[in-house]
């Protein structure tokens, strides 16, 4: 089991930054990949990005890519989500999630574990 806890989230302006973070425990961080997703209200789940086991390579949604950047601290056992230049269009419930058995995944379907979510709300 590994149990994942986010945190971060807050109500900022357009053009604020946020920097979320994602506590992992119950197993070898560095054995999983770290994806974040995001949730608007009345929208289906989708990928922000992810980073791989080592943190050498990371992916992003096309929505986000430029703004917003994975990395992670395999000794603290956290990965990260900086974002920069936010939008309204960014508002949202962000989630991590991790599985073992991948290094590279935007679908939600092959990610085991998930945190409870935070919010972030981005006002105009």
């Amino acid at each position: 089991q590994v149990q994942l806890v986010e945190s971060g989230g807050g109500l900022v302006q357009a053009g604020d930054s946020l920097r979320l973070s994602c506590a992992a425990s119950g197993q070898p961080f560095s054995s999983f990949l770290m994806g974040w997703f995001r949730q608007a209200p009345g929208k289906e789940r989708e990928f922000v990005g992810c980073i791989s086991k080592s943190g050498a390579r990371t992916y992003y949604a096309d929505s986000v890519k430029g703004r917003f950047s994975v990395s992670r601290d395999n000794a603290k056992t956290t990965v990260f989500l900086q974002m920069n230049s936010l939008k309204p269009e960014d508002t949202a419930v962000y989630y991590c999630a991790c599985t073992s058995r991948l290094d590279y995944s935007p679908r939600m379907a092959d990610y085991a574990y998930w945190g409870q979510g935070t919010q972030v709300t981005v006002s105009s």
